[in-house]
């Protein structure tokens, strides 16, 4: 599991064990979870060695069953070596001599025990890593009716593991990197060869290359730094906590990054049409997946759009409303201190306080808050004539439609506002024109060389199966892989 190197202090080591027991003493004085533990075989005092590891970070019972017994048991001749204390003394499946102080230092910060011999330079690494972790478990984002409910952990070694039980095919391929020059963290690609294209891996691997940031805690650093268009409100690098979401885009041609650390995993090339799917779009019946998915389309483009048409409406186009409509929105503005321009501002800008709220606050309270928040503050804004009762409705609707694609909140929270700066300059004219430059931004990006609109228009679309509808499992010819190479499998 063993990217780039961290840099060494260290140049060598020596032969003489008390000088290197030293050399680690002087490196980690301070840190009171490094442990040094000098053992000598009983039947051959030739045999000494210096055990070092970090407390918490390994399995105590493996230490003292599989390095420290045996070498307190050892019978043999002298000199004893690295090679035999590695593959004959110590009894870890995982153990192995490591003669680069930089490659040793980087295993044992990340748990394994290192196992110095007197009379011989190199130190043994061995595999005993035993740092506590969290059960798999779904994740409270992706909850799913239907389908799998396991979820990616902060095991790095576990979450590549749930990625191989769902491919087990010897084309798919982990490639390891370490970034952060402070923190080393390791990090993963993933993809299948022979399904993606191996533009989309030099690209990636160009662009990792390229990372200057000293540290890397959690996907998101990477996925500012390497995402095209970094600017653009609209996600170009896919975000899951899933394993079967990442075993799916995998199979469609895409790049997986699994970061040590963190859960999240990224994929890219990542276009819009994935931003109107859901994760059990593919566990439950085309008919149902179908009306959904053209509803979260559609729920989008309304939940963007409907504050600024209505206040293009009651602005510049009243004449176009029913007369009836239009002497019951009257009659509800009347005696409203405010502007419709204004009104609608200060409402959009509420919902966004609320929601926020929400989220952050903690359990089932945060939920109860953001429900109880918005009705309680809708009907006493209406009846202290602050706010008119359709622009509540209004924003309302625009709210709850843009739950509908969570995965779009951003850019729906910029679009909304934009076409509504549109429409109040300009009217239904301006509304049109602000939806014209949004189309626009979206032909314009690309995620790792794959159009942003992939599948969605017509002049960019390699396969329809799986783009506006699903197409049900026993007419889909390719499983949806619409970035994957034609022709080719798995």
């Amino acid at each position: 599991m063993q990217g780039q190197p961290l840099k060494s202090d260290i140049a060598a080591f020596s032969a003489d064990l008390d000088e290197n027991v030293r050399t680690l003493q002087a490196l980690f004085e301070g840190d009171n979870t490094f442990v040094t533990r000098l053992v000598e075989s009983r039947a051959a005092p030739h045999l000494r060695c210096a055990v070092f590891f970090f407390d918490g970070m390994v399995k105590n019972l493996a230490i003292n069953q599989s390095v420290l017994r045996p070498i307190a048991d050892w019978d043999g001749g002298a000199p004893v070596s690295a090679e035999v204390l590695a593959h004959r003394i110590s009894q870890v499946n995982d153990s192995r001599v490591e003669p680069d102080p930089a490659k040793m230092l980087s295993s044992f910060l990340y748990g394994d025990t290192v196992i110095f011999t007197d009379g011989d330079p190199r130190p043994v690494v061995v595999n005993t890593k035993g740092f506590s972790l969290r059960s798999s478990g779904e994740p409270d984002n992706e909850r799913v009716l239907q389908g799998p409910r396991e979820g990616f952990t902060e095991g790095f070694m576990t979450n590549l593991s749930m990625i191989r039980r769902r491919l087990r095919t010897p084309h798919l391929k982990f490639t390891f990197q370490t970034l952060g020059s402070r923190t080393h963290t390791t990090v993963c690609l993933c993809y299948l060869d022979g399904v993606c294209k191996p533009s989309v891996v030099k690209e990636w691997e160009a662009r990792l290359s390229s990372f200057t940031l000293d540290s890397v805690l959690d996907a998101n650093y990477l996925s500012e730094c390497v995402r095209d268009s970094r600017m653009s409100p609209f996600p170009t690098i896919g975000v899951t906590e899933r394993p079967d979401v990442v075993a799916a885009r995998l199979l469609e041609g895409q790049v997986a990054l699994v970061v040590d650390g963190t859960p999240v995993v990224l994929t890219a090339p990542y276009i819009l049409q994935e931003c109107f799917q859901a994760n059990d779009d593919y566990y439950r019946n085309f008919f149902y997946v179908g009306l959904a998915r053209l509803l979260r389309m559609a729920g989008f483009v309304i939940s963007i759009c409907i504050p600024a048409i209505y206040v293009a409406l009651l602005t510049f186009h009243q004449e176009i409303l029913p007369t009836r409509l239009l002497f019951a929105v009257a009659a509800a503005r009347q005696g409203v201190p405010m502007p419709t321009l204004l009104e609608t501002v200060l409402l959009l800008l509420v919902f966004e306080i609320l929601k926020e709220a929400g989220t952050r606050t903690p359990g089932a309270i945060g939920q109860t808050m953001s429900i109880v928040g918005g009705l309680v503050l809708g009907q006493a804004a209406v009846s202290a004539r602050f706010v008119s009762a359709p622009v509540v409705i209004v924003v309302a609707m625009a709210g709850v439609l843009g739950l509908l694609t969570p995965k779009l909140t951003t850019a729906a929270m910029v679009s909304r506002f934009f076409l509504l700066a549109c429409g109040a300059v300009l009217g239904l004219y301006g509304v049109f024109f602000g939806m014209a430059l949004v189309l626009a931004h979206l032909s314009g990006l690309s995620s790792f060389g794959v159009p942003y609109l992939l599948n969605l228009l017509p002049r960019v679309s390699p396969h329809l199966e799986d783009a506006y509808v699903r197409t049900p499992w026993f007419k889909m010819r390719e499983s949806g892989r619409f970035m994957a190479r034609k022709g080719e499998r798995p």
